[in-house]
C-alpha cells in the first residue's frame, strides 16, 4: 500500500503529569496484508485515564508501554485491505490497534462491528470498555439491589455516566459527584440522577450528608485521595465500595494518598474491592446485548466528547482527561 503510517511513540516516562516530550512523532511506510491479515485505517481512538497508569514502569494488571513502543490504546479502524477470511473492505473492526493512522492485523482480539446499530465512537464507549466496567462493576462486583443509594465520583466522565444511568435503571436513587456546574446540570437533567455534587464549589462530605441521610449503599469510585476519603464517611450498613480508578492520584510524584477513613470499612460491616473488567471478557456479549436494549430504548443516554483531528494531535488530547475538560467518553476522530 502506498502510504504513510503516523504514530505515536512513548518517547521518556513520565513524572507527574505528561509533557510533550514524553512522545515521539514517527512516520513509516504501511505495510501490505499478509496472508490472514487485513490493513485498517484507523478512525477512532479512545482516550481513557488508565492510559496514564500504562506509562509508569511498576507492576501492574497489563505490562507498561515499552520506551519507543506505538501507544497503547483502543480504536476502530476500517478495513481498506484484506486477506482475512472474517474481514472485508469497508468493515469496521475495534481493537487494541495503538496510536497510529493505519495497522496490519492478524484478526487475533479483535471484533467487527455494526455501525448501523451504534456509530463507530460508541463501540469505544457505552458499548466498549466503559459501559463493561460501568455494568459489571455495579451489577457484580457491587451486586446492586434495587431501591439502594449510589454515589459515583467521576460521575461525568465515561463509565461514571454509564454508572449512574445503569443504576437508575435498577431502581436505585443516584448521586453523582462532579466538577463545575455543567456537568452537575447535566447529570442531574438529561441523564437523570437524583443529585449531584460539585466538587469544586461545594463541601464534599457536608453534601452527601445531604443527598444521603441514610448513608451510602454502592459507592463507584473512580477518582480516589479526598473524595474517597469523604465517601468512606457515609457508607451504610453492609455498603460495598467499587474501586474503579484513582484519576486525582494518576500524576502525582509523591506517594499515592491512600484511604484514611478505612476503618469506616470496619465499623458499616462494608467492604472495598478493586475490579479489572477484562476479567470480564467472556461476557461482553451479555452486557452489550442489555446496553444495547436500554439505548435503544431511551433509557441509557450515550454521551460522547468527539474530537476531530490527527494522531499528533492525541497528546493534547490526552491532557483533557486529566483537566476535567470532557464530558462523557472523549474520542480522537481521525480526520
Amino acid at each position: 500500500m502506498n502510504a504513510i503510517n503516523r504514530q505515536i511513540r512513548l518517547a521518556r516516562r513520565p513524572v507527574g503529569e505528561v509533557q510533550a516530550e514524553d512522545w515521539a512523532h514517527g512516520a513509516e511506510p504501511v505495510g501490505a496484508a499478509g496472508a490472514g491479515e487485513f490493513v485498517g485505517r484507523t478512525r477512532y481512538i479512545s482516550l481513557d485515564p488508565a492510559m496514564r497508569g500504562w506509562l509508569d514502569d511498576r507492576p501492574s494488571y497489563v505490562p507498561p508501554v515499552a520506551l519507543g513502543e506505538v501507544m497503547r490504546a483502543g480504536s476502530v479502524v476500517e478495513v481498506v485491505e484484506s486477506n482475512h477470511p472474517k474481514y472485508r473492505v469497508g468493515d469496521h473492526v475495534v481493537g487494541t490497534f495503538g496510536v497510529q493512522e493505519y495497522v496490519v492485523s492478524d484478526g487475533k482480539g479483535t471484533l467487527k462491528i455494526d455501525t448501523a446499530l451504534a456509530p463507530p465512537s460508541t463501540y469505544l464507549g457505552a458499548l466498549g470498555l466503559p459501559g463493561m466496567t460501568a455494568y459489571f462493576g455495579l451489577l457484580d462486583v457491587a451486586a446492586l439491589k434495587e431501591g439502594e443509594t449510589v454515589v459515583v465520583s467521576g460521575a461525568a466522565g465515561a463509565v461514571g455516566t454509564m454508572v449512574g444511568q445503569i443504576a437508575k435503571v435498577k431502581g436505585c436513587r443516584v448521586v453523582g459527584i462532579a466538577g463545575g456546574p455543567e456537568k452537575c446540570a447535566l447529570l442531574t437533567g438529561e441523564l437523570g440522577f437524583d443529585a449531584a455534587i460539585d466538587y469544586r464549589s461545594e463541601d464534599v462530605r457536608k453534601a452527601l450528608r445531604t443527598h444521603a441521610p441514610d448513608g451510602i449503599d454502592v459507592y463507584f469510585d473512580n477518582v480516589g485521595g479526598a473524595i474517597l476519603d469523604a465517601a468512606l464517611t457515609r457508607l451504610a450498613m453492609h455498603a460495598r465500595v467499587v474501586i474503579c480508578g484513582a484519576i486525582s492520584q494518576y500524576n502525582t510524584e509523591t506517594a499515592v494518598q491512600g484511604p484514611s477513613n478505612y476503618l469506616s470499612l470496619l465499623v458499616r460491616r462494608a467492604r472495598m474491592e478493586g475490579f479489572v473488567v477484562f476479567d470480564y471478557a467472556r461476557r461482553y456479549p451479555e452486557a452489550a446485548k442489555e446496553l444495547t436494549g436500554w439505548i435503544a430504548d431511551g433509557r441509557i443516554k450515550v454521551k460522547e466528547h468527539v474530537v476531530e483531528g490527527t494522531v499528533d494531535d492525541f497528546p493534547e488530547v490526552l491532557g483533557m482527561l486529566f483537566r476535567g475538560e470532557n464530558t462523557g467518553k472523549l474520542v480522537l476522530r481521525l480526520a
